[in-house]
């Protein structure tokens, strides 16, 4: 069987999927993962229905579709005050994890270092492991959520 690669073998089952188990074995509340207890509301269920009967029934353009990236950009132009083009600065991804795997991959090279602050969304140790770069763990202490600026160096 051929082994894993290098990169990955300090990787470990994630902490959502080990609490989701342990939940599940022992009766829990499930709390690491969001699983809400209801429905959407009727009126979205009703707006996804027409929106699916009439289409379009393709994939978008792989950066995202011309009016959601529009839309995204006039919300986050009033957001920051700033000019956003829809055309050069939004990217449409699946998810956060591929948009901060494209982040990481665009502003990294190999060895380059990393700091995240922890506490911290799980992944973000293994992306950058994954991109090459090497992660500096600093932890910000409560109450403030202040870092050492001795750990940076």
């Amino acid at each position: 069987m051929a082994e894993i690669s290098t990169r990955t073998q300090t990787f470990t089952e994630s902490v959502i999927r080990r609490m989701t188990r342990i939940a599940n074995k022992t009766g829990a509340i499930n709390l690491s993962q969001g699983f809400p207890d209801f429905d959407p509301p009727r009126e979205l269920i009703d707006s996804l229905k027409e929106v699916a009967q009439r289409g379009p029934h393709q994939y978008a353009v792989t950066w995202g579709a011309e009016n959601f990236r529009k839309a995204l950009a006039e919300k986050q132009q009033r957001f920051m005050g700033i000019p956003i083009d829809p055309d050069f600065n939004i990217v449409v991804t699946c998810g956060s994890t591929e948009a901060m795997m494209a982040a990481m991959m665009a502003v990294t090279n190999p060895s380059d270092k990393v700091i995240v602050f922890s506490p911290f969304y799980e992944n973000y140790g293994a992306d950058a492991i994954l991109t090459g770069a090497i992660p500096i763990y600093v932890s910000l202490r409560p109450p403030s959520f202040n870092f050492d600026i001795d750990e940076l160096q």
